[in-house]
C-alpha cells in the first residue's frame, strides 16, 4: 500500500509532499518515503532525484499529514499507477471534487485582511 500525496512538515522547513511506503506508527524511528517534492510538485534543491527513497528521523520532522484522498487513493487496486499519469501532487484527480466543507475553508476572512492592512 502506498500513500500518496502526504504532507511532511519539517523543523524549520517548507512542507514537502512525498509518498509514503506505509502509515506511521508509534515504534517507528523515522519515515521513509518516496517521489519527494515542494508543495507545487517542483524538484526540493537538495534533492537530485525525485524518485529516490528518503528516510527522516522523526527528530526532524513536526508532523505529518495524511490527507483523507491519500488514503482512499491507497485502498484501491488501480493505486499503483505510473506517476506520470498523476497529477502534480501525487493523487488522480480527474474523479476527485472539491467538497462543500473544503470550500468553505478557502473563504477569506475579512477580519484577517483588515488586520495586514493595518500593519
Amino acid at each position: 500500500m502506498v500513500i500518496r500525496g502526504a504532507v511532511l512538515h519539517l523543523n524549520n522547513e517548507q512542507p514537502l509532499v512525498a509518498d509514503l511506503f506505509e502509515m506511521p506508527v508509534g515504534t517507528d524511528v523515522g519515515l521513509r518515503c518516496t517521489r519527494l517534492r515542494t508543495l507545487d510538485g517542483k524538484r526540493p534543491v537538495f534533492v537530485d532525484d525525485m524518485a529516490s527513497i528518503f528516510f527522516f528521523p522523526y527528530l526532524h520532522i513536526r508532523f505529518v499529514e495524511i490527507p483523507p484522498r491519500a488514503l482512499r487513493m491507497a485502498d484501491r487496486p488501480d493505486s499503483l499507477v505510473d506517476a506520470d499519469a498523476r497529477s502534480d501532487d501525487g493523487v488522480a484527480g480527474a474523479d476527485e471534487t472539491a467538497s462543500p466543507a473544503d470550500e468553505a475553508d478557502l473563504e477569506i476572512d475579512e477580519d484577517f485582511l483588515r488586520r495586514i492592512r493595518e500593519v
